[in-house]
C-alpha cells in the first residue's frame, strides 16, 4: 500500500467530499488557512483535529485509523470479529433484528458484501445453490448473480445486476476498496448485453422477482446500520431485511414460516 501523509490523505477525502478547504474549515470551526497548512504538510494536526476534520469529512473508521497513523498517532478504533465478546451486545442486537423479521428473509453482511449472519427465512434458497458458493466468506453479490446460485431464479437478473450496480458504485465512492473493486469488475462492470431495459427513475422501488418453489416471489428491500459505531467491524456491517411486495408472496412466506423453523432453524 501506498504511504501518504496524512495532508495527502485529507486532501483526498476532501475532493472524494467535493468540498473546498474554505468548506471544511467552516464545517470543523477551524481556520482555512490551518486545513491549508495541514495538507501541504507545513503543520502537524494533532489526533484531536485529525478527529475532528475526518469527521466533517464523514471519513470511515478504517480510513480514521490510516489518517492518525499517518499523523503519528495510535490508531483509535478497533477492529474485532463479530463473534468477540466485546461484540456480544452487539451481535446480540444484529440477531434480533434478523430474527424479528421473519417470517421475512434478512441478511447482515460485511463491507465487501461477504455474509456474516442470516435469519430462518433465507436458508430454503440455499438448497439449490452449488455448494462452492456457501463456502465462507459467502459472498451476497457473487451468490445473486453467479449461475450457480440464485441468478437462475431470479426473473428480473438485469434489473438486480444494475441495483446491486449502483450501490457498489455509491459505496466506492464513499469508501474506495481495491476487493470491493475486483468485485466489481468481476460482476458488475456494465455491458451491452445486461443493461436493463426498464426506465428505474419511473418507479419507487425496484423489486427483485425469484422464481421459487412453484412460486413468483416479489421482494425489496431496506438497509440497516448502527448509528453510532465506535469498532470497525459494525461500521462496516449492514442488515438487509426483504419485504413482500404484494399479498401473494407475503402470503408465501407467511405460510412455510413453521416449515422454515422446524427445517433450516431448531
Amino acid at each position: 500500500m501506498t504511504m501518504h501523509t496524512v495532508g495527502e490523505l485529507l486532501r483526498q477525502w476532501r475532493h472524494r467530499r467535493r468540498l473546498s478547504q474554505l468548506d471544511l474549515a467552516i464545517a470543523a470551526d477551524v481556520s482555512a488557512r490551518h486545513v491549508s497548512l495541514v495538507e501541504t504538510g507545513k503543520s502537524n494536526p494533532s489526533a484531536d483535529m485529525v478527529q475532528r476534520l475526518a469527521e466533517q469529512l464523514d471519513v470511515p473508521l478504517r480510513e480514521r485509523n490510516r489518517m492518525l497513523l499517518a499523523a503519528g498517532f495510535a490508531p483509535r478504533y478497533a477492529e474485532r470479529p463479530l463473534d468477540d465478546d466485546a461484540l456480544s451486545a452487539a451481535r446480540d442486537a444484529v440477531e434480533r433484528v434478523l430474527r424479528a423479521h421473519e417470517p421475512y428473509p434478512a441478511v447482515a453482511f460485511d463491507r465487501r458484501w461477504n455474509i456474516v449472519m442470516t435469519n430462518c427465512a433465507v436458508e430454503p434458497f440455499f438448497a439449490e445453490v452449488d455448494p462452492d458458493l456457501l463456502r465462507p466468506p459467502i459472498n451476497l453479490v457473487r451468490l445473486g448473480l453467479d449461475p450457480r446460485g440464485f441468478a437462475p431464479l431470479v426473473v428480473n437478473l438485469a434489473d438486480v445486476r444494475v441495483m446491486f450496480r449502483s450501490r457498489i458504485r455509491r459505496q466506492l465512492a464513499v469508501a474506495p476498496d481495491a476487493e470491493l473493486t475486483a468485485l466489481y469488475e468481476e460482476l458488475l462492470e456494465p455491458n451491452s448485453e445486461d443493461m436493463s431495459s426498464r426506465s428505474v427513475e419511473s418507479d419507487v422501488v425496484i423489486p427483485m422477482i425469484l422464481r421459487f418453489d412453484g412460486r413468483e416471489l416479489r421482494l425489496f428491500s431496506t438497509i440497516t446500520t448502527f448509528g453510532t459505531p465506535v469498532d470497525i467491524t459494525l461500521d462496516e456491517v449492514a442488515i438487509e431485511s426483504y419485504y413482500p411486495a404484494d399479498a401473494e408472496s407475503a402470503a408465501y412466506f407467511e405460510e412455510s414460516n413453521g416449515d422454515v423453523r422446524t427445517a433450516a432453524c431448531p
